[in-house]
């Protein structure tokens, strides 16, 4: 307790660390919990902190469990607020009416639009979606944000994770008011005009869009191709012009950040507005001498970073990196240090009280992370650079180069468990791309970017462009060159929950507690890197729908057989394996046997057959020890181990199947058949079917065709 409280100054800067706590209880529940629930838990942990006032330690541990209690409630209300009808079934063709609230461009061809649906034809106003992202195959010229159109296309509900526990886009979609999405082949038919009154709100995001559009076609016109695309993702934020090999280019060598307006786009834009103003007011000695100029830049550069984060988009990334940078700047103008973690806390803080499903963005944890290490770091190395004196340019550009490469590697290993995690690769030499990149964006792209803002009402862009153009084109040869680099890129298999979860604590430990007992959390991370690799893998996967099916072969690698309407999913099996392979390598491997009616393979001693036509289904119940099967099966099929039908595959996602083998033993036998569904369990942006069509939910159909060898066929 007395270690605990001569940390008392960082007690507030655990605050959102609880919070958060309390939301990661929440989504990490297989059912929703009920709003009682929700109101329950805060109130008894009140009670708690009342009654353990004068306990010290305890007392301290109550409000803990108040803070985390108080996430769980903000994160239900969360969810109940943003509840919109989602498309439940796939609609073909279907004719669909709405406004335009987002156009997207594409590399290829087409756009991609965000309609507010006000009509779709043959679906009652209480199952119609409120938002709808549809990619049209060819561009509507003269579209706007605000117009109303009609077109015509096919509607599928927010799609599954492509295995279990994997990334959940339903769920993003959820909390995105999205409850469809689709594309059409023709172009959207304009109704009306965006001139129709609306409500104040939708006015000015109306008008925000149409100058996003105006300002990206002004610079697309100055620069065009890929570099231009750059350029607008930068300005406006809008990255769907830049194409899938310049973004695998700027991943694989590390500065994929640099293409998404975040902490760092905002740090510079505003950054530079404050030392103009300063040094502009400097000028004036009447104004200088008088005034707290300093107070007035950072009010200027508080309305800049507003404006950008206008036109930017508004996205989440955005968001958090604005309030981050406004809190600083606010304690700039009232006279408190501006890089301070109590600054952090309160950003992380405010950002997952309004957006509490924040939390699980990689974005999220990402940008936090990078700036509570650097916090850290400067806070430790702040009073020895103070103690030490540095005359003479030499030194002077020494210490400037030594904080980039310092901020870089403390900044990469922050965020290295995240990307990980999530990604599933590592970028080897992302310290030489930063070091050759982020002082080019600094120093040239983004200043040049605040300028071509500045003099584009005046149709003054060319020549602040032309230079903007010029650092892109260093950053993306830069990200090309790093990229094609030997062992530029190591894959990492599937992380476990508990193994972030230790890496993630440890850090949190180690960065905001300033005292000896901070190298605790080296253990925690150490303990996390122990338990990350070694996990269990599926021996065999199917895919929705059971186009795609993988099996591991004698080499413990994936061997799969299917069309390319699969590879999506294929390429997801590959991440969470830690293979590197393109999917059409993987489909070239000879561990399967094809004709023209299905296919079969030897897994550990067992006969894997899957049956693609009616033709395949009647020798494949007589050999086959384990069947996945797309036409309908005679109900004398009852002699496979086990059976996965069309319908619980469509209806509860990809299947992974554990096999387990003792020693002595020539055949394997099937362990379990995890799904996506019962790893999603039952919560709102789960609910695809109404439950009476639904004879079973995830876990109990597993233990059915465990036991059974079949489960009735549905369809």
């Amino acid at each position: 307790m007395e270690q605990l409280e001569r940390e008392r100054a960082r007690w507030f800067v655990w605050l959102p660390v609880a919070f958060g706590a309390g939301i990661a209880g929440y989504f990490s529940r297989s059912s929703e919990p009920s709003l009682l629930m929700a109101i329950a838990l805060p109130a008894m942990a009140s009670g708690l902190a009342a009654a353990s006032r004068r306990a010290g330690f305890f007392f301290v541990l109550s409000l803990t469990l108040l803070t985390a209690s108080l996430g769980f409630a903000v994160a239900k209300v969360r969810t109940e607020w943003t509840r919109a009808p989602v498309l439940t079934h796939e609609l073909r063709r279907a004719d669909v009416t709405g406004v335009v609230e987002l156009i997207e461009p594409r590399p290829e061809r087409g756009e991609r639009l965000t309609l507010r649906v006000t009509d779709i034809r043959g679906l009652p106003a209480s199952e119609r979606p409120e938002r709808i992202r549809v990619r049209v195959m060819v561009k509507r010229e003269g579209l706007q944000p605000g117009d109303t159109v009609r077109l015509r296309a096919s509607l599928r509900p927010p799609s599954m994770p492509a295995l279990p526990g994997g990334y959940d886009f339903a769920r993003t979609a959820w909390f995105q008011g999205l409850g469809a999405t689709g594309y059409a082949i023709h172009a959207a038919e304009i109704v009306a005009q965006a001139d129709a009154p609306g409500t104040l709100m939708r006015t000015a995001r109306e008008r925000i869009e149409t100058l996003r559009q105006e300002i990206a076609e002004r610079v697309r016109s100055a620069v065009p191709g890929e570099t231009g695309a750059i350029a607008v993702s930068l300005i406006t934020g809008e990255r769907g012009a830049i194409t899938e090999e310049t973004n695998d280019a700027y991943r694989d060598s590390g500065i994929v950040h640099i293409l998404s307006i975040s902490g760092l786009h905002m740090v510079i834009m505003a950054g530079a507005v404050f030392l103009s103003v300063r040094v502009l007011l400097a000028a004036f000695p009447a104004i200088a001498l008088r005034y707290a100029t300093k107070k007035w830049a950072a009010a200027a550069a508080l309305l800049a970073a507003g404006g950008y984060l206008l036109i930017s988009g508004g996205s989440i990334p955005t968001i958090r990196a604005f309030l981050m940078i406004a809190i600083m700047l606010v304690a700039v103008m009232f006279d408190r240090q501006a890089l301070a973690m109590r600054n952090v806390a309160i950003s992380a803080l405010l950002v997952l009280v309004v957006m509490p499903e924040s939390l699980l963005d990689p974005g999220f944890q990402m940008s936090f992370a990078a700036v509570v290490s650097l916090i850290a770091a400067y806070e430790t190395v702040r009073k020895r650079a103070e103690e030490q004196e540095h005359d003479g340019w030499f030194r002077r550009v020494a210490f400037f180069l030594g904080g980039i490469v310092l901020s870089t590697v403390i900044a990469s290993c922050a965020v290295a468990p995240i990307g990980a995690y999530h990604f599933h690769r590592s970028q080897q030499y992302a310290l030489l791309a930063n070091l050759i990149a982020v002082p080019i964006c600094n120093l040239i792209v983004m200043p040049a970017a605040l300028f071509t803002l500045v003099l584009m009402p005046f149709g003054f862009e060319a020549l602040p462009l032309a230079v903007m153009a010029l650092g892109i084109d260093v950053m993306s040869d830069t990200a090309r060159w790093v990229a094609a680099l030997p062992g530029a890129v190591i894959h990492i298999p599937d992380i476990s929950d508990v193994s972030f979860a230790l890496m993630i604590a440890g850090g949190l430990w180690l960065t905001i507690w300033q005292t000896q007992w901070r190298a605790l959390g080296l253990v925690a991370i150490g303990l996390g890197v122990l338990v990350a690799g070694g996990g269990e893998r599926p021996d065999i996967l199917v895919g929705r729908g059971g186009e795609m099916v993988a099996v591991r072969g004698p080499d413990g690698r994936l061997a799969a057989t299917g069309s390319r309407s699969g590879n999506f999913e294929l390429t997801r099996w590959l991440q969470h394996d830690g293979d590197g392979r393109a999917p059409r390598d993987v489909i070239r491997a000879r561990v399967f046997r094809c004709d023209g009616v299905g296919c079969t393979a030897q897994v550990q001693g067992l006969r894997v057959a899957v049956a693609r036509h009616p033709a395949a289904v009647t020798e494949d119940c007589k050999k086959a020890d384990l069947l996945i099967a797309q036409p309908r099966l005679p109900f004398s099929c009852v002699a496979p181990l086990a059976v996965i039908n069309r319908g619980a595959i469509r209806r509860d996602g990809t299947h992974a199947i554990y096999l387990s083998k003792e020693a002595g033993e020539e055949r394997a036998r099937v362990a379990r058949i995890d799904t996506v569904a019962s790893r999603r369990g039952d919560r709102p942006w789960t609910q695809r079917y109404d439950r009476a069509q639904r004879w079973s939910q995830g876990s109990a159909y597993s233990e059915a065709v465990r036991t059974t060898g079949r489960p009735d066929d549905d369809q």
